[in-house]
């Protein structure tokens, strides 16, 4: 009860006016992280390294957190006491970020202490909530649950073969509906290396609408899976540290759940998509370096429409940088729908959620629900969250606007102007570390404060 107060008393914002563009605005409902919750955040449950991964479906954000609760059972075969960490799914209500309530994870009406046994969590398209754990590479099959989100009991929806390829796993996406009961559903996953140059093995499988949730099938012609050979850049030859996959939305009734498209994301390179067959379709070979994940960013991406029109989001910035953290990039996609002729709208938060390293937990959850305001206008709710450093919401419509004056380009102090005073403001930070006046530091946008930041406010000053 005592966190649960904590908890609920931190309400805050991400303190950011963002300016609107090409008539789509956005806005913080709220955040709670290291940078703006502050202590609140430190002390909750979820700021934790094995609370890897979160959702949102239903007005609902979900955090999963393996092995959580500890809890001393009896076992009658031993006659002595076992003791077992209990995962945990914590509910948040994604307009407000109040907390809901906990989910103790059971099966077979048992605590389930499955090492890092709920890594991954998602939601498919119709709902559902399912988990998925981490799986070794002497692990032959992944088991998938779905969570009753009353109860926190899990059902064994099946058991998904590896085949000949046994690799360890990590993070996993679905899509379409995996009851089978209102669509097909695909379900995909990568090996995971922890070394370079990586495995070129992805996991892919299927079943049909109304099929045997037992049997599912090999989603590539048949096969549990498939050694890629197309990369971006061509010299690579797998997939890096922590990979994510994400499957897009069909644009028929026909292709809708297929997820014949996705993104691949890794530790050494940005969002590359990809179609089944296993050849690239896009990348960001012609993306403006400016746009790029800074650094060896954590791994991260989704698409989604809003008013027809088409975005990406996606990790701009892990822990590292002068002065940002653990940030997404919001982009319109342009003509063809391709990556190289994107818009980029904002960076979200305009600070950061936070830089701590998180002992390599790569992955960057992001999740997106469409839905309309009073006055019947379509919009967006964006859920960021990076584990072991914070989560926030916004919302993204036409009919958001400013909640106050959009900083200036070059306004480095925020007080309205572009001066020489800004200059002085980045060059205390640069040389003493000093941040009592550095509001929006990172002046190209390039996720770090370095020396060019001061070249672009003498760039504004001379009128260039």
């Amino acid at each position: 009860m005592a966190v649960m107060t904590a908890m609920s008393s931190w309400a805050v914002t991400d303190g950011q006016t963002y300016a609107k563009v090409n008539g789509i605005g956005v806005k913080n409902l709220w955040i709670f992280d290291r940078v703006h919750a502050n202590q609140a955040y430190l002390a909750s449950p979820i700021c934790h390294t094995n609370a890897r991964t979160a959702t949102m479906t239903g007005g609902v954000v979900y955090v999963s957190r393996s092995q959580e609760k500890q809890l001393i059972i009896p076992n009658p075969e031993t006659g002595k006491n076992d003791t077992i960490l209990q995962g945990v799914i914590h509910c948040f209500d994604a307009l407000s970020g109040e907390p809901i309530k906990d989910l103790d994870l059971t099966f077979n009406g048992n605590p389930y202490g499955v090492f890092l046994g709920n890594t991954s969590i998602g939601c498919d398209n119709f709902g559902h909530i399912w988990v998925a754990p981490m799986t070794s590479a002497s692990a032959i099959e992944i088991p998938i649950y779905q969570v009753d989100t009353e109860s926190g009991e899990m059902t064994l929806v099946t058991n998904m073969y590896k085949g000949d390829m046994v690799y360890r796993t990590d993070y996993l996406d679905l899509i379409g509906d995996i009851t089978l009961e209102e669509a097909e559903c695909n379900i995909m996953t990568i090996a995971h290396n922890s070394n370079d140059p990586g495995f070129p093995t992805v996991y892919r499988w299927h079943n049909e609408q109304g099929g045997d949730i037992d049997t599912w099938e090999g989603g590539f012609y048949g096969d549990p899976y498939m050694d890629f050979t197309e990369f971006y850049p061509a010299e690579k030859v797998g997939f890096s540290l922590a990979p994510v996959i994400k499957m897009l939305l069909g644009t028929d009734d026909d292709t809708m759940y297929s997820g014949e498209y996705f993104y691949i994301d890794c530790f050494d390179g940005a969002p590359v998509l990809y179609y089944i067959d296993g050849t690239v379709v896009d990348s960001f070979e012609n993306v403006p370096q400016d746009l790029w994940p800074t650094r060896a960013a954590a791994n991260g991406m989704t698409e989604f429409t809003l008013e027809g029109r088409h975005f990406f989001s996606y990790v701009k910035a892990d822990m590292n940088g002068n002065g940002n953290g653990c940030q997404i990039n919001v982009c319109e996609l342009g003509d063809g729908d391709m990556l190289e002729t994107m818009t980029k709208y904002w960076q979200l938060p305009a600070d950061s959620v936070g830089k701590i390293n998180d002992n390599g937990l790569r992955v960057h959850c992001i999740a997106t629900e469409k839905g309309y305001d009073d006055e019947g206008n379509e919009e967006i709710t964006l859920f960021t969250f990076k584990a072991y450093n914070g989560m926030g919401v916004y919302k993204i419509g036409s009919a958001i606007e400013p909640d106050g004056p959009v900083a200036l380009y070059g306004d480095v102090n925020g007080d309205g102007t572009v001066t020489a005073a800004d200059i002085t403001s980045l060059y205390d930070f640069l040389l003493n570390g000093d941040t009592s006046s550095l509001i929006n530091g990172d002046v190209n946008g390039d996720g770090d404060i370095t020396a060019a930041d001061i070249t672009s406010v003498y760039d504004v000053l001379l009128g260039n």
